[in-house]
């Protein structure tokens, strides 16, 4: 019986034991940290041994290691199993080799959680049997062992791409590559592309690959490979007003009846549409599905008007790029709540939006000197480590008609356990303004 190690017990990590089991391996799962009780009593439950707060009891001499993509492979156990011959796979590479489902997958730096799920929308409306899984939190190994459907859909990171070897999707996206993650590929952004790539370098020209056409480190890379799949290019031109206008099959097929907002969601929107067309919905069924789709809590989530300011929670935009697009989405001045954690940001491609349309700025994080310094001299700026004087503060300088936008441009790990309890603070902040 092949040995198998699971590192990390988090939802991808007890979904591939759980499989790993099934299949009839000898699991162990190590976590360095502590495991959830409710994971353990799972891995109890299924008799899997485990061990928590170190890798001692790690077998170092696994056939087969399904990693945790939160782990780098720079850790000493991972070279050490690298080493000692252990194939490395993340939980999507191992959960694909016990599926005949066919695979829709969708990576890129901004877009991946919304266009997922409105691609599993559009799929499931129609009528397909459809299953949604992967970075969107929930485990793909898991719905292959309890469930049986005819495709997945699935969001992919750039980590779980790292520890791929046959994983082979029916229709890939790449929706952009901006700069993200780099501490994990040496700083380098053509590094951190290969890895995005790395989604198509198993499909053969019976495959699909959709990307955009109109980001520029995507469509340098693809002007210099040799694409084996059917290339799919989507633009912001295809936004037509309030409609998208997508060519497809030698038609142009027109949709209205939007159920998001904001250039990049007309972006995220096109790519799930030809994800669908490509998989056999059609334009008749997209349509009807279209307006029934509720977009991603945190990402330009309308919380209230008040006073005839509105506020809207981006707590999910963790980069410039994320931010840059909910900048663009309003017409109206707004007051921008920024900062966090800064991950090597690059301010300067806000700068031009900032001048234009953002009449203050507070900076909400431990260390605001990098906003500071790049927006001091533009707009007013304040800073705070408090969610209630934020929106203390945003209200001191909103008049009618203005927008309170969160969107951090930064990850929340200086004052938030996460972007959604960011989110979650901003929203009760903003309902007691209600009160």
């Amino acid at each position: 019986m092949d040995t198998l190690l699971v590192l990390g017990a988090g939802e991808s990590g007890i979904g591939a034991a759980r499989l790993a089991k099934a299949k009839g391996y000898d699991v162990f799962v190590s976590d360095y940290g502590k495991i959830p009780q409710e994971q353990k009593d799972v891995l109890t439950a299924e008799e899997i041994p485990f061990e928590e707060g170190s890798h001692d009891l790690a077998p170092k001499d696994a056939s087969i290691v399904v990693k945790s993509p939160g782990i780098p492979d720079t850790v000493p156990i991972i070279q050490q199993l690298r080493k000692n011959g252990s194939k490395i796979y993340s939980e999507i590479e191992f959960a694909s080799l016990y599926t005949d489902a066919k695979i829709i997958a969708i990576t890129g730096t901004n877009g991946k959680t919304t266009t997922t799920k409105l691609i599993h929308h559009l799929l499931s409306k129609s009528g397909i049997n459809a299953g949604l899984a992967g970075n969107i939190g929930i485990s793909f190994a898991k719905e292959v062992l309890e469930k049986k459907y005819d495709w997945y859909v699935l969001e992919i990171s750039s980590f779980q791409l790292d520890d791929i070897e046959t994983f082979h999707p029916t229709i890939s996206l790449i929706l952009n590559i901006t700069p993200d993650h780099l501490d994990r590929y040496e700083y380098s952004i053509d590094k951190y592309a290969d890895s995005k790539f790395r989604i198509i370098e198993n499909l053969t020209d019976d495959d699909v690959f959709i990307y955009g056409k109109d980001d520029k480190v995507t469509n340098e890379v693809v002007t210099t490979k040799n694409i084996v799949p059917k290339a799919v290019p989507f633009t912001n031109e295809f936004l037509k007003g309030d409609t998208l206008e997508i060519p497809f099959n030698g038609q142009v097929l027109t949709f209205d009846n939007l159920p998001l907002k904001g250039p990049h969601n007309a972006w995220n929107m096109s790519a799930a549409i030809l994800s669908a067309l490509n998989a056999g919905v059609t334009a008749e069924d997209i349509q009807k599905a279209l307006p029934s789709f509720v977009g991603e809590p945190h990402r330009l989530q309308e919380v209230a008007e008040i006073n005839q300011v509105t506020y809207v929670n981006d707590s999910k935009a963790t980069n410039v790029e994320a931010a840059l697009f909910a900048l663009q989405s309003f017409k109206q001045p707004i007051v921008w709540i920024a900062g966090g954690t800064d991950k090597g940001n690059d301010y300067a491609p806000l700068v031009d939006i900032v001048k234009e349309n953002v009449k203050a700025l507070i900076c909400l994080g431990v260390d605001n000197e990098k906003l500071k310094n790049d927006f001091s001299a533009i707009i007013p700026t304040e800073e705070t480590q408090s969610m209630k004087e934020a929106i203390q503060l945003a209200k001191k300088h909103a008049s009618d008609k203005d927008i309170v936008l969160l969107s951090p441009a930064c990850a929340s790990f200086d004052l938030f356990k996460n972007y959604m309890a960011r989110g979650d603070e901003f929203i009760k902040e903003v309902k007691e303004l209600e009160l």
